[in-house]
């Protein structure tokens, strides 16, 4: 990591997502949650799965599904149907499009922040080459009482690493992250490069980027902006 710097707006971290963020696993996951779902007897189109979930915990998923179907799913599904996903990542996922170039340019400590499980950082961030850029600073929400759009595990990021909220800086890429982050009273670099559509991301405190590569230097210049 490169030496701690602060930008011009005064950020002093910067707290990454993990899924669609640094890896390209969104279009991947909801395709097998389709599946998955469909297999449990409940037909959801891929726009619906968007809208519904990502940005969330695999807990609520879970939840989700018991509700919806009314059923407890039984123990060792989640190991069964995790079969589907982990095969999918190993032959399909890779780093999302310009990060390796802007982590290389981002002038700022940086951690990572996801609802994701440690296990499936570890195997994703080492499956793309990412996790040794994040060595002892990798946070889920498997940390924290409440999951995004809850704001706690961005703050639980922040404390863990001595840094006031209003200093850091979160790159989200869901509706539910975007919504965390501004209840962190932090500001939104919002990327639109993936699953979620801009307009969704769009609102206060937050700039919508679509290329990972400006990232470094829409942080340095530290400008708010609708669409970027």
């Amino acid at each position: 990591m490169t030496s701690p710097a602060t930008s011009r707006d005064g950020f002093e971290l910067v707290v990454f997502d993990c899924d669609g963020v640094l890896v390209d696993s969104e279009v991947i996951a909801i395709r097998v949650d389709q599946l998955v779902l469909a297999d449990l007897g409940w037909e959801l189109e891929l726009d619906e799965i968007v809208e519904r979930f990502v940005g969330k915990s695999e807990a609520h998923f879970v939840a989700a599904v018991e509700q919806q179907l009314g059923v407890r799913l039984a123990d060792g599904l989640d190991r069964e149907y995790g079969r589907w996903y982990q095969e999918a990542f190993e032959r399909d996922l890779e780093a999302v499009d310009g990060i390796e170039d802007a982590l290389d340019r981002l002038r700022l400590p940086h951690c990572v922040a996801s609802s994701g499980s440690h296990d499936k950082m570890q195997r994703t961030l080492g499956k793309t080459g990412l996790l040794h850029r994040f060595h002892g600073r990798i946070f889920s929400a498997t940390e924290v009482a409440n999951g995004k759009p809850a704001p706690d595990l961005f703050l639980h990021a922040a404390a863990s690493l001595n840094t006031a909220p209003e200093r850091c800086a979160v790159v989200e890429d869901s509706a539910y992250g975007v919504q965390a982050a501004r209840a962190a009273g932090m500001h939104v670099f919002a990327y639109a490069g993936g699953v979620t559509p801009a307009e969704r991301l769009a609102g206060p405190g937050t700039t919508v980027f679509s290329d990972m590569r400006r990232l470094p230097g829409l942080i340095t210049a530290g400008r708010p902006a609708r669409f970027a």
